[in-house]
């Protein structure tokens, strides 16, 4: 299984990835051996996820949720913690 994620950075600011062990993966950003951007804004919580069938398809969700607003991530993840 394959994810795409979004972590909010202490600063509040948002990082999208996407990752094949989101455990793994959200333990590496916080361990600070994550990603660049990261790593100047730790500890990163995770707040959006979702499934992705294969890794071609978990990077183009990445790259438009990227494209995306910074309101309009905010409305994605607002969307998703209602849904839990």
């Amino acid at each position: 299984m394959v994810y795409t994620y979004i972590v909010q950075c202490a600063d509040g600011t948002l990082y999208t990835g996407w990752a094949a062990n989101l455990e793994k993966r959200l333990a590496a950003q916080n361990a600070g051996t994550g990603a660049k951007y990261t790593r100047r804004r730790l500890p990163v919580k995770l707040v959006y996820w979702e499934y992705q069938d294969n890794q071609s398809a978990a990077q183009k969700r990445e790259v438009s949720i990227k494209k995306l607003r910074r309101q309009q991530k905010i409305a994605l993840i607002h969307e998703f913690s209602h849904k839990k």
